[in-house]
């Protein structure tokens, strides 16, 4: 039976990611804006004080496009298929990450769930929900990071792309490159994201659920599944995607041989993006970010459901 659950969860995450990937790029290139044309992060410490030797022209950050322009400018640069940049990434983050965070849940609910009630409380959901979000992301996280270079990769000029060939090439070329520990940057930050879009999209969805199918207001079927869903990935989208730009943009650094790294860490991105492009910064990306997660989640539900009944026999 323990089986059973990472079987289901990675079928309906794997074709989950696949039909929302478009969405999820444009998301990364979104979340990347205005980095760019920030003063060398390198160069800017955590606390800095003008000097009468150093004069700093702040030019003023491009124009920010939505993420329909987004979209339609990678179609113009680089056709259709670039919605599709750095699928198979996905394809391997989902049969990491999410069939261990949805198998583990499953085991989690299971032998939490009151054999009486047939119920499970809140809080223990949400534990579930953090325990298996934590240890999914710890194991997909080669994945996640080759992903978002991948689908990043387009919005660089064509003498600085990394090009890489296919996941398996990303991760073999960071490995080699930068070392093995690289597969694992941003790594706490994956983990903390993670525990969150686990928690708040799991638990809300069998809350949601269970609350419409208790009040009566619609049968245990398609439309209960599609509304407990979308109000679940609003809620994942809200509580993560804080996190989710912090971790694109490590995750997406460039580190030069002997050069220090742009961010020292999760922390330091967070204060340096706040400072030179403002708090609501955090939240760029939100639209596609609902845009996905709202189909993604749908998706995931709907067909874990019907995966379910499929497997019921098994």
């Amino acid at each position: 039976m323990g089986l059973k659950g990472f079987v289901e969860g990675g079928i309906a995450s794997i074709i989950a990611g696949c039909s929302t990937h478009p969405l999820d790029l444009i998301k990364v290139r979104m979340q990347l804006q205005g980095e760019a044309s920030a003063p060398n992060p390198a160069l800017r410490p955590a606390l800095a004080f003008p000097t009468s030797a150093h004069h700093h022209v702040h030019l003023p950050p491009p124009p920010r496009v939505g993420p329909i322009s987004v979209g339609v400018r990678i179609i113009q640069q680089d056709g259709a298929k670039a919605l599709f940049s750095g699928v198979s990434a996905t394809i391997l983050r989902q049969t990491l990450y999410s069939t261990t965070r949805m198998g583990l849940y499953d085991i989690l609910k299971k032998k939490w769930t009151d054999p009486n009630t047939k119920n499970m409380p809140l809080m223990m959901k949400i534990t579930a929900g953090l325990v298996a979000g934590g240890i999914g992301a710890a194991v997909g996280n080669p994945a996640d990071v080759a992903m978002v270079r991948m689908q990043a990769d387009g919005r660089l000029p064509l003498a600085q792309r990394r090009n890489y060939k296919s996941v398996v090439d990303a991760i073999s070329q960071m490995a080699k490159n930068e070392g093995v520990t690289s597969l694992w940057r941003g790594s706490s930050l994956t983990v903390n994201r993670a525990m969150l879009v686990t928690a708040s999209q799991l638990a809300s969805y069998d809350q949601f659920k269970e609350t419409i199918l208790e009040k009566h207001w619609m049968k245990d079927g398609l439309g209960t599944h599609v509304t407990a869903s979308f109000a679940a990935g609003f809620v994942a989208a809200v509580a993560s995607n804080p996190v989710d730009v912090i971790k694109t943009r490590v995750m997406n650094m460039k580190v030069e041989p002997g050069m220090a790294p742009p961010y020292s860490g999760a922390l330091d991105c967070a204060l340096k993006t706040i400072r030179a492009e403002g708090p609501m910064a955090l939240y760029k990306g939100f639209i596609p970010t609902i845009s996905r997660q709202g189909p993604f989640t749908i998706v995931l539900f709907v067909t874990l459901e019907q995966v379910r009944k499929l497997l019921k026999d098994f």
